[in-house]
């Protein structure tokens, strides 16, 4: 099995869950998960874990995210993006400089109402099966961050910029509110995500060239393995008496390491356990995400070390 995290360049036209299933026929296993959906019309970088890396999908979606976006100023749609159907159409009257400084307002935590076009779910149901049904229901505003966002280029009525927000924001609702604000409304013309946490566009790959690289024996060669992800942690390799206990996925009352709460576990042989946290109430390290299998800790296993 292929443990570990692929940066793949999602295409236009391909949903997050096609991406999933293609790769999962390319790399002939089951078990692969993506770390954040991506719009049908959007592209760009989407992280793909693999075997035990599945057990980090959760932990980058919450990471930030940035984007390119072209906003469409005297456009509003049902969708907000330029694919919806159009619901009013603007004359745009603003200067190059208000657009700058709307936008650039908008840099900081901010209060986000979901569209009703997104996945989102309410009372079991997505979002955007009921919009397709024609009902359009009461969102709650949700607390979203804009790190930065960056103009790059002002071609009225287009508007090309970049930003990185936090888990949970929709670029699309972003060009909406900065249309609404500016009063002539807005829509988002094309998106592309270019960066999600250490993973880049420009190392991203295709589907036809990760499926080139697997016939190749290659792939390998572009997967981030799990212990790479947190490579930022402190390792700690645990005294031979938890052994056993850390095969077990338990606690164990090792000597804290004061840089970090967290840290990388391994055994005294090795053996990369998982993800610790330091419990100062009772003096021990509580594992927070175990990624080892009782494969990993046979005597052949161990020898290789």
């Amino acid at each position: 099995m292929i443990n570990g995290i692929i940066n793949i360049y999602k295409e236009k036209g391909y949903t997050s869950h096609d991406v999933v299933a293609r790769l999962r026929g390319i790399v002939h296993q089951k078990k692969i998960g993506h770390t954040g959906t991506l719009d049908p019309d959007a592209e760009g970088v989407l992280p793909v874990c693999l075997g035990k890396g599945t057990k980090l999908c959760s932990m980058l979606t919450d990471k930030r995210k940035t984007y390119e976006a072209v906003l469409h100023l005297g456009i509003e749609t049902d969708t907000q993006d330029i694919s919806g159907t159009i619901k009013q159409e603007c004359p745009v009257q603003v200067t190059k400089e208000e657009v700058r400084a709307c936008v650039e307002g908008f840099v900081g935590n901010q209060m986000q109402i979901p569209p009703m076009y997104s996945a989102l779910k309410v009372k079991g149901k997505k979002l955007y099966e009921l919009a397709r049904e024609g009902i359009e229901i009461e969102r709650q505003a949700r607390p979203v961050t804009f790190y930065e966002i960056q103009i790059l280029s002002i071609n009225l009525p287009f508007v090309r910029f970049s930003v990185t927000c936090s888990k949970g924001t929709y670029i699309r609702t972003l060009c909406h509110d900065i249309g609404v604000k500016l009063g002539c409304m807005g829509c988002m013309e094309s998106l592309v995500r270019t960066r999600v946490d250490r993973f880049l566009i420009q190392d991203s790959l295709k589907l036809s060239e990760a499926e080139a690289l697997m016939k190749e024996g290659k792939l390998l060669e572009h997967m981030v393995s799990v212990e790479e992800m947190f490579e930022y942690l402190p390792a700690l390799y645990a005294k031979p008496a938890f052994a056993k206990m850390l095969q077990n996925g338990n606690a164990v009352a090792e000597k804290r390491i004061l840089e970090s709460d967290r840290v990388r576990m391994y055994t005294n042989t090795g053996v990369f356990v998982g993800i610790y946290e330091w419990q100062e109430e009772k003096g021990l390290y509580k594992p927070v995400a175990i990624f080892s299998s009782p494969e990993d800790f046979l005597p052949e296993k161990r020898d290789k070390t």
